[in-house]
């Protein structure tokens, strides 16, 4: 690549004023300190995946606990089941970190998208001050004119047998005629104070450092660490009537009353029976 290229490219980053490029360097200065959970924070222009990324990384051994990789734009993210997705470049927060948590049990493990859901909704209510609510089990919601709209979303995946890649996708700055579905929302049209990417991404990590080390303390123990409190209170699956789309073609609906102890959603159906869903497609039939 020709001086000529590199002059180009740092133009293009500042094309949009709306959306200045992240400061690599003053987030490793602001998030990476002696004892605390992150240890490196790496942006990078353009990716496919960081969540991939990051998981072949550790396999490699280039990455530990606390490694957070942030893209400017990813051309290949993946939501649940496989589902890509694309957004235009500095128009969101796009990243993954690592975690490690040693001791606790790894049947305890798959509370850590939820844990994320809590810590994400509690940063940045503090730090762009718009309301966020959960649903269940790993989408991040706003409102948009009187409307729930999905603003973010999290994918949890293994990395070798200690370790878990956390990403998170959250749109900030996105338009209304760049919404991919109607369905879709942003934190600018949802009337947050800020939308600096910046100051965002450091309240959402503070946050999730705080809740991972509460949840750690507690032996990935959802009750004692006040996950299990948290999230259900900012869960909006919770007492509406449901549709959970199972694998095998399958659904089932009923009121969402609980999420217990390990994290899955508990609908009561009409036959009068509680039964606990741990994964699937959730569509909620009415407002709450």
């Amino acid at each position: 690549m020709t001086d000529r290229d590199d002059a180009a490219r740092d133009r293009s980053m500042w094309s949009d004023l709306d959306r200045p490029p992240l400061n690599g360097a003053a987030l490793r200065r602001g998030l990476v300190r002696a004892g605390g959970l992150w240890t490196d924070v790496e942006v990078v222009r353009r990716t496919g995946s960081t969540n991939s990324d990051l998981v072949a990384r550790a396999a490699e051994g280039r990455a530990g606990e606390g490694a957070v990789l942030v893209a400017e734009e990813q051309t290949a993210a993946r939501g649940r089941l496989d589902r890509r997705w694309t957004a235009p470049a500095r128009s969101g927060l796009f990243f993954s970190v690592l975690l490690a948590p040693g001791a606790v049990p790894v049947a305890r493990w798959g509370w850590l998208p939820l844990l994320t859901g809590v810590a994400v909704a509690t940063g940045l209510s503090r730090a762009a001050g718009v309301d966020t609510a959960l649903k269940w089990p790993n989408d991040l919601l706003v409102t948009v004119g009187g409307e729930e709209r999905k603003a973010g979303g999290i994918l949890a995946e293994r990395a070798g047998d200690a370790g878990v890649v956390v990403g998170v996708g959250i749109n900030v700055t996105l338009r209304a005629a760049e919404l991919p579905v109607p369905t879709a929302g942003s934190l600018a049209l949802a009337g947050a104070v800020s939308t600096d990417r910046d100051t965002l991404l450091r309240g959402v990590l503070r946050s999730l450092e705080e809740w991972y080390g509460r949840w750690r303390a507690a032996d990935g123990d959802p009750g004692p660490s006040g996950l299990q409190e948290a999230y259900a209170a900012g869960c909006a699956t919770l007492g509406r009537t449901v549709r959970a789309e199972l694998p095998g073609d399958r659904s089932l609906t009923g009121e969402a009353v609980a999420v217990d102890g390990d994290g899955r959603l508990v609908l009561a159906t009409a036959e009068g029976v509680q039964r606990p869903v741990g994964a699937g497609d959730i569509v909620h039939l009415r407002p709450a």
